[in-house]
């Protein structure tokens, strides 16, 4: 593999150690801390239950108005009924 690496790194004008330094960098940053994870969790639990109370609210208020509108269709119907 090694000579594969170097014919790969002449080919691409690069040196091994600078794909092995990349590497290591790249690694690094892709292992965030604990408290950043905790962070993150706690700030998506907070969005989740945001959205769970406007779905909440949203799912009510779409209930009372389609029984308002069952209501209005049976009042205008006992008025044509009457008429």
């Amino acid at each position: 593999m090694g000579d594969d690496l170097h014919a790969w790194c002449r080919h691409k004008g690069l040196y091994a150690h600078q794909l092995q330094t990349w590497r290591d960098a790249f690694c690094a940053m892709s292992e965030p801390s604990a408290k950043q994870n905790l962070g993150a969790m706690r700030e998506l639990q907070g969005k989740h239950d945001q959205l769970e109370r406007q779905l909440r609210r949203k799912d009510k208020a779409l209930a009372e108005a389609a029984a308002l509108l069952i209501l209005q269709k049976k009042f205008q119907a006992l008025w044509a009924d009457e008429a």
